[in-house]
């Protein structure tokens, strides 16, 4: 069972954002963090938390980077010219998504990566730089799935890192074995309903502080896309009522597993940039679960690795979602694919 992190009771105070709507988790995290972000200063509260172990899912509160971070020195608050503002920027799509689910009926965020720049892809460009320096807050995960935006995103004082507000179950990364590596985090949080729901009630904190106007239109929203995600697991549950093994190219998507009942039973590469190794495919042929598996690919690139794998079903999915107008929608058409490759 998951060890869930205290949280020490000086947290609790925090005042509701969206009253009777948004759950004790976002009171602890995203209220906190829209707070701190403002003009707070949250340095001097402790943090009593009890130890873990990497293959736990863990719930806090943490600090935000750039605010009160006690590993290196403060930055200044937000300058008071990008106080006063009212757009919010997100990093990239998947966020973009989620984004888009609670600003329904109200002004849209900014997206500042393209669909398919995810995971160390991408760059900014000199009017993205712009907007993340005009918008009021910018939200990304962080360096772990991020590293290319740190020299932009992650300097600018009005940056939150969601990675930093340990408030959403966590995996960590798997060996080609499918083996968990200790210290290390799965950066691909979204593809959890779960974390999926805590991320738009976040994202309902902080456009609410920044057009308060709309505070009532995104509690809404907030509350409608819970229930449809907990429709759309429930939905795909239907054809998936025991627990099922498959392989992936690279470990990619540990945390769309659990609504699926799909256990990982290897991986071609520890990494989708490095090809596989010849011993990976004999390992994957001798440790095989049963006699047809299905394997989860990234591209039309990697269907080459198949004929080595027989007899073996495939699917091409994209963790972030590229091709979907909506997260319900995308996160479905991922869910069903992958479920249809297993059967």
């Amino acid at each position: 069972m998951p060890t869930v992190k205290h949280i020490s009771a000086s947290f609790l105070p925090f005042k509701r954002l969206f009253v009777g709507s948004l759950a004790v988790s976002l009171i602890m995290t995203a209220a906190p963090l829209a707070s701190a972000a403002d003009h707070h200063d949250h340095s001097d509260h402790e943090h009593h938390d009890h130890a873990h172990d990497d293959h736990q899912h863990s719930q806090a509160y943490t600090e935000p980077q750039g605010y009160a971070d006690k590993s290196r020195p403060r930055m200044k608050v937000i300058p008071e010219h990008i106080r006063n503002k009212t757009e919010i920027a997100v990093s990239n799509y998947p966020l973009f998504l989620l984004s888009e689910a609670v600003t329904k009926g109200a002004p849209s965020g900014k997206l500042l990566l393209q669909p398919g720049d995810v995971g160390h892809h991408g760059s900014l460009s000199p009017s993205d730089m712009k907007t993340v320096k005009d918008s009021r807050y910018v939200v990304w995960f962080g360096d772990q799935l991020e590293s290319n935006l740190v020299n932009s995103v992650g300097k600018s004082p009005n940056n939150i890192s969601l990675f930093r507000f340990k408030a959403f179950d966590r995996l960590p990364l798997r060996d080609v074995k499918g083996e968990p590596i200790a210290g290390s985090l799965d950066p691909h949080i979204w593809l959890d309903p779960a974390n999926a729901k805590a991320i738009t009630r976040a994202l309902g904190s902080l456009y609410s502080r920044a057009n308060p106007q709309y505070k009532a239109v995104y509690a809404a929203n907030v509350k409608q896309f819970a229930k449809q995600m907990d429709d759309a697991v429930a939905q795909v549950q239907k054809n998936s009522q025991k627990t099922r093994p498959y392989w992936a190219y690279h470990d990619a998507f540990g945390y769309i597993e659990s609504a699926l009942n799909l256990q990982l039973a290897g991986a071609l590469t520890h990494d989708h940039h490095l090809p596989p190794k010849a011993s990976q495919f004999h390992w994957l042929n001798k440790n095989r679960p049963q006699p047809t598996m299905c394997i989860v690919l990234q591209s039309d690139s990697n269907k080459g690795a198949t004929a080595k794998l027989k007899p073996v079903n495939s699917t091409v999915q994209q963790e972030d979602m590229s091709n979907a107008k909506d997260f319900i929608s995308g996160w479905m058409a991922v869910a069903n694919d992958i479920n249809n490759c297993v059967k």
